[in-house]
C-alpha cells in the first residue's frame, strides 16, 4: 500500500463524489461505467493507495446469507479502522444490515454536512451524507437519516486519515 499521506476527510469524499452517476452493476468498480457498494469503496480504496486491497472472489447476490458469515464485516476489518458508529465523520465507510439478525450487506461512504432545511423549523440542520451504490440507482448522495443511521452495523475510517 503506498498512501500519499497525510489523506484529508475532504480528499476521501471527493474522490467518493466522482463516481456519482455510475450505474450500479453487480461485482463491478470502474468509475463511469458500472458499480456496486463494496466496488465504490474499493475504488475509493485505489484513487487514495494505488493498489487494489485484495482480490475478491466470485459473490452473488444473496452471498453470505445462507451460512451467516459476516464476509463484509471481516474484509473491513482486514483493511480499514474499525471506530463507533456514532463517531463516523465524512470519509468514514459504513457498513449495514437491512434487517435486524441479517448479515451486513451493504456499504457506502459518509459525505460532508449539506445544509438541508428542516422539516420542523426551516433551518439548516447540516446533516451528513452518505455516498452509496444501490440496485438500480447510478451512485448517489443521499441524506443519513434515520432509516439508514438505524441500519448501521459498523463504521470504519481508511487508514492513514489525519483530520
Amino acid at each position: 500500500m503506498s498512501a500519499l499521506l497525510p489523506i484529508r476527510r475532504r480528499e476521501v469524499v471527493a474522490h467518493a463524489r466522482r463516481w456519482i452517476g455510475t450505474p450500479y452493476h453487480h461485482q463491478a468498480s470502474r468509475p463511469d461505467v458500472g458499480v456496486d457498494c463494496i466496488g465504490l469503496v474499493r475504488g475509493v480504496w485505489r484513487a487514495l493507495y494505488g493498489v487494489e486491497p485484495e482480490v475478491l472472489p466470485g459473490y452473488g447476490r444473496d452471498w453470505s446469507e445462507a451460512t451467516g458469515r459476516e464476509t463484509l464485516l471481516e474484509a473491513a476489518r482486514r483493511h480499514l479502522v474499525e471506530i463507533a458508529p456514532a463517531a463516523a465523520r465524512p470519509g468514514d465507510v459504513l457498513v449495514f444490515r437491512y434487517r435486524p439478525r441479517a448479515v451486513a450487506k451493504h456499504a457506502g461512504i459518509v459525505g460532508e454536512p449539506v445544509e438541508v432545511a428542516s422539516a420542523t423549523s426551516g433551518q439548516p440542520d447540516g446533516r451528513l451524507t452518505l455516498i452509496h451504490a444501490v440496485e438500480g440507482s447510478p451512485v448517489s448522495e443521499v441524506a443519513l437519516i434515520g432509516w439508514w443511521r438505524r441500519r448501521i452495523a459498523a463504521a470504519f475510517s481508511y487508514p492513514g486519515i489525519i483530520d
